[in-house]
């Protein structure tokens, strides 16, 4: 019997389910984080590791290391937007029918299956694609550095960068902002924090910015509101189609955009995306 396993990997965590050829779900597994473009090496070792524990739980342990090579495997994964990351992804594996796409497209295909749509996916990044008459158009997920507006680690960046302006007399000094130096060890220990800090260590902080009163986090919301709102509506058409809302953060936040879009529940998660992907190709590119 021909396996399936969907992948779907994340700066927060990764994914995994084993199916049979029908899409029935025979394991699970859950693991570390796997952006392949921001730390390749931990996320090729997270990915093999869930890969062979939803494996094993289905075939054994004895048998998981011969059976793994004959999966047939579609993951999505952030950095894969990157083509070096995906080479040297590749070069680890040991799958020979395998599919790599960005995490955007297995949430798109997860959310949408054929359907018109546009997807949001907001958690630690965040990337937005859409989904017209087969035709699918994918913006953002470019990473912190660079990108990723709106986002988990995004606000959480912004509100170490405030408080350090509040320090600096440039921006008003708030609860929060005042919170976040006591916790940090001042002006210096958040210095310190973001020279060595990942986009999901940014992230932690934003659950202290979403719904809170605070002057600080009124603001970012503002700024993160009028990103997300500018990514969706490059993406949407006229006549307008559904707006989707992913991601830790997106599930939180989509009630905020409620008077501007059609939002509609996801059909299915990433994961669902990687499977139904895994199913509907003949042979995985």
């Amino acid at each position: 019997m021909r396996l399936i396993l969907g992948i779907d990997g994340g700066g927060t965590g990764c994914r995994a389910a084993l199916a049979d050829a029908d899409g029935q779900i025979l394991a699970r597994a859950e693991g570390g984080p796997a952006n392949i473009a921001s730390d390749p090496d931990a996320a090729l070792g997270n990915i093999l590791a869930v890969a062979k524990n939803a494996l094993a739980q289905a075939v054994g342990s004895a048998a998981a290391t011969a059976e793994l090579p004959r999966l047939r495997v579609v993951m999505g994964l952030a950095g894969a937007n990157v083509t070096a990351s995906v080479a040297r992804l590749r070069a680890g594996l040991p799958f020979t029918a395998l599919r790599v796409e960005s995490d955007a497209m297995i949430a798109l295909k997860g959310a949408l299956r054929d359907g018109d749509g546009i997807v949001a996916a907001v958690g630690t990044g965040s990337v937005f694609a859409r989904q017209l008459g087969g035709s699918i158009t994918i913006i953002g997920g470019h990473g912190l550095v660079l990108g990723d507006e709106g986002s988990g680690a995004w606000l959480g960046r912004a509100l170490l960068a405030a408080s350090l302006r509040a320090v600096d007399g440039l921006f008003p000094m708030t609860p929060l902002l005042q919170s976040i130096l006591d916790e940090l060890g001042g002006a210096e220990g958040v210095i310190a924090f973001g020279l060595t800090a990942r986009p999901v260590d940014f992230a932690d902080f934003a659950r202290r910015i979403v719904g809170s009163d605070d002057p600080t986090a009124e603001t970012l919301m503002t700024q993160a509101d009028a990103d997300i709102t500018a990514s969706i509506a490059v993406l949407q058409p006229e006549p307008a189609v559904p707006v989707v809302f992913l991601g830790g953060l997106g599930l939180n936040i989509a009630p905020r955009f409620a008077n501007r879009w059609n939002i509609r529940p996801a059909l299915g998660s990433g994961l669902d995306g990687a499977l139904w992907l895994a199913r509907h190709e003949e042979r995985p590119a």
